[in-house]
């Protein structure tokens, strides 16, 4: 049972604009076309959780992106698209009740994703493995991708790729030690 983050932040650790815009990570030439292991990623998670504000933001793209179950944590949305009906759940638990539902429904490899439900996941210890990528653009304001916490939380640094575009992604596990 593994909780990932997956995310890319900007230099100076912002994860989204102050109004939570993301163009700005569209901004690096690509030629190849790469998913700088996006794919590869997904295909060893059984479910996506994420916090409202991420859900709306992805509700905003062409199409749905998503072919895993989906759950949403939130307490203040009343309701899904309908054409999203059975992809998308919307739970209004802590986060240490959401991860045990999760897990006794078969759900182990969990994808945690948007900067409120990231720090809150953080800050219940409930993240075993961090994948940022470092987008080289210094965004200045924004939503950052880290908060406070009650207590240091380690991390062992697993690996790192840089790929050709500038772009630098650093893989953590959490260290209990």
């Amino acid at each position: 049972m593994t909780n990932f983050v997956y995310i890319a932040a900007s230099l100076d650790g912002f994860i989204a604009d102050p109004e939570g815009g993301i163009e700005w990570l569209n901004e690096l030439p690509n030629p190849e076309g790469s998913d700088f292991g996006w794919s590869e990623f997904l295909s060893g998670i059984d479910a996506i959780l994420m916090g409202r504000k991420t859900f709306e933001k992805v509700l905003s793209f062409e199409s749905w992106p998503y072919q895993l179950p989906v759950f949403v944590l939130s307490t203040s949305l009343q309701g899904i698209p309908a054409s999203l009906i059975g992809k998308v759940e919307i739970i209004r638990d802590t986060p240490r009740e959401v991860i045990e539902l999760l897990h006794s429904r078969g759900f182990q490899n969990l994808y945690i994703d948007g900067g409120n439900t990231v720090q809150g996941f953080l800050a219940a210890d409930l993240i075993d493995e961090l994948i940022i990528t470092r987008i080289p653009i210094l965004l200045g304001k924004g939503i950052p991708l880290f908060g406070e916490l009650e207590a240091r939380l380690r991390f062992v640094h697993q690996g790192t790729n840089i790929f050709d575009n500038g772009l630098v992604q650093s893989r953590y596990q959490r260290s209990l030690k």
